[in-house]
């Protein structure tokens, strides 16, 4: 089954633990970042980087619902780990990979830094190292190793760990760094069936707190990161005009053809080329004098 994270921004308070602790996890360097003059509030970094795979993003909206008419929305953005990557598919050498349980995850010793991956995506996400010389691409992986190599202690205080603590232990370790993070249960992690069951749930209990739609269900073939909002997804900075179609399946049909369209091309040229040849080897040929023609008779009664 494919894991994924809901993301209930009704109850984001906008602390970034997410983003620490996914600095910390993938062991990112700092970057020097300044209040932008763009409307983006207190939201620093401004954007994903390859040294920032995870970021809060701020926003304020207006909503007769909430006090003063105006309501702070958080969101932490980061990769979508699409159901159907456009990353994956724009790939040539199979760097990008979505693994069966949800993650899409990166080769760099495959990569030949086309960057195709980068224009690819729908939500701006792989970014590449731009002040490297071997520059890799870089974007959150939903902490894969975690999910596969959660372990606990054997020990606890120089004593052997119970097995409930163990165990207690090594579900906290397999989830996502953010999730983990996470002190209000904003972030939840789990099977993305499960997850969405809990979105409808939440709101059809609770109409007056959120939109009617969870993002991330159907956009561009569904994601892993699915979100619910009080607002309008699209006053919170997420696209929606991707459409329920995910991009590979615009893609692939085109690429598709591409193969068929070039040998049938060039057949066609070889034809013309041919053609052509035959044409001027004739043309050649009716010009030249012919070799064996009869000399022209001289009349008899031409005087020298």
């Amino acid at each position: 089954m494919s894991k994924a994270v809901l993301e209930d921004t009704t109850r984001c308070l906008g602390c970034r633990s997410c983003q620490v602790a996914c600095k910390q996890a993938n062991d990112l360097p700092a970057e020097r970042t300044h209040l932008e003059k763009r409307r983006l509030g207190f939201q620093n970094p401004a954007a994903l980087s390859a040294k920032t795979f995870t970021v809060v993003t701020n926003h304020e909206v207006e909503d007769p619902r909430a006090p003063a008419g105006l309501r702070w929305v958080f969101a932490k953005r980061s990769c979508m780990h699409c159901l159907e990557p456009a990353c994956v598919s724009a790939c040539p050498v199979t760097a990008l990979h979505k693994e069966t349980d949800g993650p899409v995850t990166y080769d760099s010793e495959k990569c030949l830094g086309c960057r195709y991956c980068v224009w690819a995506c729908p939500f701006g996400v792989p970014t590449a190292e731009w002040d490297s010389l071997a520059p890799r691409i870089r974007k959150c992986t939903l902490c894969f190793d975690r999910l596969r190599d959660a372990a606990a202690p054997a020990e606890l205080n120089g004593k052997a760990a119970p097995p409930e603590a163990q165990a207690r232990m090594a579900e906290a370790q397999a989830k996502p760094a953010c999730v983990a993070a996470c002190p209000t249960g904003a972030l939840m992690f789990g099977e993305r069936d499960a997850l969405l069951a809990e979105a409808h749930r939440r709101i059809a209990e609770h109409p007056e707190r959120y939109v009617a739609h969870v993002y991330g269900e159907k956009e561009a073939g569904g994601t892993s990161l699915l979100y619910l909002a009080a607002v309008p997804f699209d006053r919170i900075g997420f696209r929606t005009d991707l459409g329920e179609r995910s991009v590979p399946s615009h893609s692939v049909p085109a690429m598709s053809a591409v193969p068929p369209a070039v040998i049938a091309a060039g057949g066609l040229l070889a034809g013309i080329y041919f053609l052509s040849r035959r044409r001027a080897e004739v043309k050649a040929k009716q010009a030249a004098p012919a070799k064996d023609a009869p000399e022209a008779a001289v009349p008899q009664d031409r005087k020298e």
